[in-house]
């Protein structure tokens, strides 16, 4: 994966029913390295299943996705290794403390030794975990879960961030902080967040797809969205096209 242009995340067709509901309905998009993607829509419209199949957790109905022309269900192992993810709600192990738990995250990646404490101790730096490191994480604050759910998405420095809503729960500094560290990465890698703090997509995101009931609706750079609204406001824009009516369709379309 030396061409800096290449995609590295590539989603044809994805789609995904549960019985009769289709939770995600076709979607298809590319992300190349150096973009940072943010990923909207309303509560129920389908961003979390579709990471969930992008990340493997679930299987699609139809399409395919894959990570670093890895595909995603016949070849996971890979897919998975080129893959760094957090998860809706940062699932860790609470009676573990932070450094063994990162600990248990190296070994499961293949790292030991003197690699394995390096790893560790790069992760916890960019997250400032260093002074929580010996503590249990179920004493931790919500926002610094977090922040141990994202170190553990960065120990191994993949070539694809998939974060689901990744400043959840930290303070104005620290989403700051978060927000500076995926800017830096950027650069090298694919990132996709999924957020519902759209001043976020104007801080950190080169573009945003918006899907509604399953389907995407817009897909543009951030500031080309929000021109669609004599507001100039994103949220305006946001609002406007995931409405029921409007849902079936995209900007361009209605355009």
């Amino acid at each position: 994966m030396d061409d800096l242009s290449q995609d590295l995340i590539e989603i044809s067709g994805l789609t995904k029913r549960f019985g009769a509901f289709t939770a995600v309905d076709g979607i298809s998009f590319n992300v190349a390295r150096g973009e940072v993607l943010g990923f909207l829509g309303p509560n129920g419209a389908g961003k979390s299943t579709t990471m969930r199949m992008l990340a493997g957790f679930i299987r699609p109905s139809t399409g395919t996705a894959r990570i670093c022309g890895h595909d995603v269900q016949t070849d996971g192992i890979k897919a998975r290794a080129a893959l760094g993810y957090l998860p809706e709600g940062a699932p860790t192990y609470p009676d573990m403390s932070v450094e063994d738990f990162l600990g248990f995250i190296a070994r499961i990646r293949g790292y030991a030794g003197s690699e394995a404490r390096d790893r560790i101790a790069e992760a916890a730096r960019l997250t400032t975990l260093g002074e929580v490191m010996r503590l249990p994480i179920e004493t931790l604050s919500k926002g610094t879960k977090r922040r141990v759910g994202l170190a553990q998405a960065l120990l191994h420095d993949p070539d694809v961030l998939v974060m689901d809503e990744p400043t959840d729960g930290l303070d104005p500094n620290q989403k700051h902080q978060i927000r500076d560290l995926i800017s830096a990465m950027a650069a090298r890698k694919a990132i996709i967040i999924s957020t519902h703090i759209l001043e976020e997509v104007d801080a950190v995101c080169t573009r945003a797809i918006v899907i509604a009931q399953g389907r995407v609706v817009a897909d543009d750079t951030p500031q080309a969205l929000a021109r669609l609204h004599p507001s100039g406001r994103l949220d305006d824009v946001f609002r406007t096209i995931t409405a029921p009516a409007t849902a079936p369709g995209t900007v361009k379309d209605a355009a």
